[in-house]
C-alpha cells in the first residue's frame, strides 16, 4: 500500500510556489507603468501575442519540391509531447502563421475572420485547439506576461471591495485618449515595427462607468483615480473563460445572441435601479471573456445569421454590441472553421457577399504524403499505449496508404499508376520521373487532400480490429484484419452515399493488397537471404568474375587452383535479378568497377552493402539459391522434416530480429507467402 507522505510529497514537489506568485502578482499602475516602460512587449495586442507564442518554439527550413518550406515546431506540439501534434500540413500553416504575422504588423488583416477550411477530420479543430493551449501556456512564461486589472473601491459598509475588469481589459486603457499619442511615441521609440504597442480602443462599459463615478468622486483628479487600480498579473485559461472562448452552434430556434455579448442581471436591477447601468450587466457572453485572447468559432457557418452580424463588427471593426450598451472594443482573434458543404452554401448565398469579404480562407486539406499519414496513427497506435496485442509490420502503413490513394486524383501522365503517385508524393524515384515530374502533378490536381477518406475512419477501423475476437485470440493484428473491416464498413459510412465511390474505393483496397503481397515477399525473401557469410562469399566472387572480365584477364579457380574464363552465368544471373539488359551489362560492370575503384582512392573498403542496387540483387539470387532447400512451399502442407523445419524457424527468428515481427506474425507471414509460392509453382506446372 503506497505510503501517504510519499503521495504528499509527489504533489508537494510537483507545485512551485515562487511560480504561483508570479502568476498571482498584483500591483499599482505606477508599478504597471514602470515594468511597461523597460519591457513594451507586456502591452502587446492579442495578434502579436499570439505571432510571438509561435516563434517562441522555434522553426525548421527546408526545400520539397523547389520551394521553400518553414516548420512551425510548436505545431509538433511540444507542450504536451505530440499530443495535437499536425502531420503534413506545414504548407497551410505557413499560410496561417503568415496571416498572424500579417495582422501583428498591422497590415490589415487584423480585421479578418480565419476561416479553417477543409474536409471532416483534416485538423481544423486540432489546430485551433493546439492555438488555445499554447496562449495559456505562453501566457504562464515570462516573455508571455500580460496584465488586467482591478477597482479597488469602499462599500456602503466600508469594506474594500475588489471588482475586476470583466473584459480584462489592458490597463493601458486607463491612460485618457489625449494622453496617449505622446505615451507611446516613448514607449515605441526603440523597437521594431513588428513589436510596437498600439493602443486603440476605450474601456469597457463597466469600467468606463466606475473610471467616470471616480473622476467626478475627485473632481477630475486621474491620479487620484489610479490609486483605485489594482494591476495584476492574467494567465489566460480557457476553463476558468479568461482570455479564450469557444462557440459551438446550436438548434437555430434557440441560438441567442446575449451568449456571444453578455446579458442582463436582473438580480442586480433593484440595486442598481435600472438595466442600462453596466453594474447590472454580466459581461460574460463568449466575446466579452476571449477579449484579449482569442475565440473559436466550431462550425461557424452554422451560426444564425445574427450571430453573423455580431462578427462582422468584431472583425472589422474590433467592436461588438452588448445589449443596450453602446459598441465595446475588443481586441481578440477571431478563427472560425467549418467544412466543404457548408463553405459552398456560403459561395451561393448572395446575402453573405460581407461575411465573405471579412474572412481570409485558408485550405486545411488531408495528408497526401504516405509518411506523414502514418504519423498520425503511430500517435494513437503504439506499443506504449496499446499493450498487450502485437500490431504486425505494415498494419499501419497499409491503413494509411489506402486512405492517401482515396484522396488522390487519377494521374493525367501516361504509364503512371495512381500508386506509383503515391510513392513520388512521398519522395521515393521512380524512372522517367523527376522532381518536376512531381511540381507538375502537384499542379495539375490542386483539390488533391480536399476529398477522401478521413483519418477518423482508419482510426476507427483499427480500434475496432484491436478489440475483435481473432484479436483477443491471437494478441496480434495485421494488415488483412484492418483491410477487411475498412473494407466492411464501406457499406455503411455515413459520408459516402455514392455507389461508384465506394466501388472506387474497394478497388483501390486491391491496390493496396497487392502492393502489400509485393512488401511481404520481399521481407521473406530477404529474411532467407539474410545469410550474412553466404551474401560476402557471393558478392566476392561476382567481383573476382566482374574484375577479371572488365581488364580482360581469367579468373582463379579457389578449389582447382587452375586460371579459368570468368562465370558469365554466374555474372547474368545476378545482374538480371535487378533488369540489367544483356546490352547494358558491360557498362553495369565497369560502373561497379570505377565505384569500386572511387572508393579505394578515399580510403574505403567496398562492401556488399555500399552499393543498393548489387546488394538487392545479390539478396534476390541468394534466395533464389536457399529457396528451394528451405522447400517454403512445403510449409503449406505441413509436411516439413526436421532440417527444413529448423531453416523455417532460422527466417522466423530474423523476420522477429530484423522486421518487428512477433511468433505468431512471423508464422502468419511465412505461411501468406508460402502459399503465394505455392500458387505460382501450379501455376508454372
Amino acid at each position: 500500500m503506497a505510503d501517504k507522505q510519499t503521495l504528499l510529497d509527489i504533489v508537494e514537489k510537483s507545485l512551485d510556489p515562487d511560480r504561483f506568485r508570479q502568476h498571482h502578482w498584483e500591483g499599482t499602475f505606477e508599478q504597471y507603468l514602470d515594468m511597461v516602460s523597460k519591457n513594451p512587449r507586456i502591452a502587446r495586442n492579442a495578434f502579436q501575442r499570439i505571432y510571438d507564442m509561435i516563434l517562441h518554439f522555434g522553426t525548421e527550413r527546408y526545400k520539397a519540391h523547389r520551394q521553400d518550406i518553414i516548420r512551425y515546431n510548436f505545431f509538433s506540439d511540444p507542450i504536451d509531447k505530440g499530443i495535437d501534434a499536425i502531420y503534413g500540413l506545414d504548407v497551410p500553416l505557413m499560410n496561417l502563421v503568415d496571416f498572424f504575422k500579417s495582422a501583428a504588423h498591422g497590415y490589415g488583416t487584423e480585421h479578418r475572420i480565419l476561416l479553417l477550411h477543409g474536409p471532416v477530420g483534416s485538423a481544423k479543430s486540432t489546430i485551433a485547439r493546439l492555438l488555445k493551449k499554447g496562449l495559456e501556456y505562453y501566457s504562464k512564461l515570462d516573455e508571455g506576461a500580460l496584465y488586467t486589472f482591478s477597482w479597488k473601491v469602499t462599500d456602503n459598509e466600508g469594506r474594500e471591495v475588489l471588482h475586476p475588469c470583466p473584459m480584462h481589459e489592458e490597463p493601458l486603457r486607463l491612460i485618457p485618449v489625449e494622453a496617449r499619442k505622446q505615451v507611446l511615441a516613448v514607449l515605441n521609440q526603440d523597437l521594431p515595427e513588428s513589436h510596437q504597442v498600439f493602443m486603440e480602443g476605450a474601456l469597457d462599459p463597466f469600467c468606463r462607468k466606475m473610471f467616470e463615478d471616480l473622476l467626478l468622486n475627485y473632481d477630475g483628479d486621474w491620479h487620484k483615480v489610479m490609486e483605485h487600480i489594482v494591476v495584476r498579473r492574467m494567465v489566460l485559461s480557457e476553463k476558468d473563460r479568461r482570455g479564450i472562448g469557444t462557440f459551438q452552434p446550436k438548434d437555430e430556434k434557440n441560438q441567442d445572441s446575449t451568449e456571444l455579448t453578455g446579458d442582463i442581471n436582473y438580480r442586480k436591477i433593484a440595486e442598481y435601479g435600472s438595466d442600462s447601468d453596466p453594474r447590472a450587466f454580466n459581461f460574460d457572453g463568449e466575446l466579452n471573456i476571449a477579449n484579449r485572447g482569442m475565440i473559436e468559432f466550431i462550425e461557424v457557418l452554422k451560426l444564425d445569421v445574427a450571430f453573423l452580424y455580431d462578427l462582422l463588427g468584431a472583425s472589422q471593426e474590433h467592436v461588438i454590441k452588448p445589449k443596450k450598451f453602446a459598441q465595446t472594443d475588443i481586441d481578440e482573434i477571431i478563427i472560425g472553421h467549418t467544412n466543404e458543404p457548408e463553405y459552398k452554401k456560403l459561395q451561393a448565398n448572395e446575402m453573405m457577399e460581407a461575411f465573405r469579404d471579412r474572412t481570409v480562407k485558408i485550405d486545411i486539406p488531408y495528408n497526401i504524403r504516405l509518411e506523414d499519414e502514418i504519423k498520425i496513427y503511430e500517435k494513437d497506435f503504439n506499443t506504449e499505449r496499446i499493450r498487450g496485442i502485437h500490431i504486425a509490420p505494415h498494419t499501419i502503413e497499409t491503413a494509411a496508404m489506402w486512405s492517401v490513394l482515396t484522396r488522390l486524383e487519377e494521374p493525367k501522365k501516361a504509364g503512371l499508376t495512381l500508386l506509383q503517385k503515391l510513392k513520388l508524393y512521398n519522395g521515393k524515384s521512380i524512372p522517367n520521373f523527376t522532381e518536376d515530374s512531381v511540381i507538375e502533378l502537384r499542379s495539375e490536381a490542386p483539390r488533391e487532400g480536399l476529398q477522401g477518406i478521413s483519418p477518423r475512419y482508419i482510426q476507427d477501423k483499427v480500434s475496432n480490429s484491436l478489440v475483435s475476437e481473432q484479436a483477443m485470440q491471437e494478441k496480434c493484428i495485421n494488415p488483412f484484419m484492418v483491410m477487411n473491416e475498412l473494407e466492411a464498413g464501406l457499406s455503411h459510412h455515413s459520408l459516402i452515399n455514392d455507389e461508384e465511390t465506394k466501388k472506387r474505393y474497394r478497388e483501390l483496397l486491391g491496390v493496396v493488397r497487392d502492393e502489400y503481397e509485393d512488401i511481404l515477399k520481399t521481407e521473406v525473401q530477404r529474411a532467407i537471404s539474410a545469410d550474412e557469410d553466404a551474401i560476402k562469399r557471393l558478392c566476392s566472387n561476382y567481383i573476382d568474375n566482374v574484375r577479371a572480365y572488365t581488364q580482360h584477364e581469367k579468373v582463379r579457380n579457389r578449389y582447382t587452383g587452375k586460371d579459368e574464363e570468368p562465370d558469365e552465368r554466374l555474372m547474368r544471373s545476378i545482374e538480371e535479378k535487378i533488369d540489367i539488359p544483356e546490352s547494358r551489362k558491360d557498362d553495369f560492370r565497369q560502373e561497379i568497377m570505377n565505384y569500386i575503384g572511387a572508393l579505394s582512392l578515399d580510403g574505403k573498403k567496398f562492401e556488399y552493402t555500399t552499393n543498393a542496387r548489387l546488394h538487392k540483387a545479390l539478396e534476390l539470387k541468394l534466395f533464389e539459391d536457399q529457396r528451394d532447400t528451405i522447400k517454403l512451399k512445403n510449409v503449406v502442407s505441413g509436411v516439413v522434416d526436421d532440417e527444413t523445419q529448423a531453416k523455417i524457424d532460422v527466417v522466423k527468428q530474423r523476420l522477429i530480429k530484423y522486421f518487428g515481427y512477433n511468433e505468431t506474425s512471423a508464422t502468419d507471414v511465412l505461411n501468406y507467402v508460402a502459399s503465394i509460392f505455392a500458387r505460382g509453382d501450379s501455376k508454372q506446372e
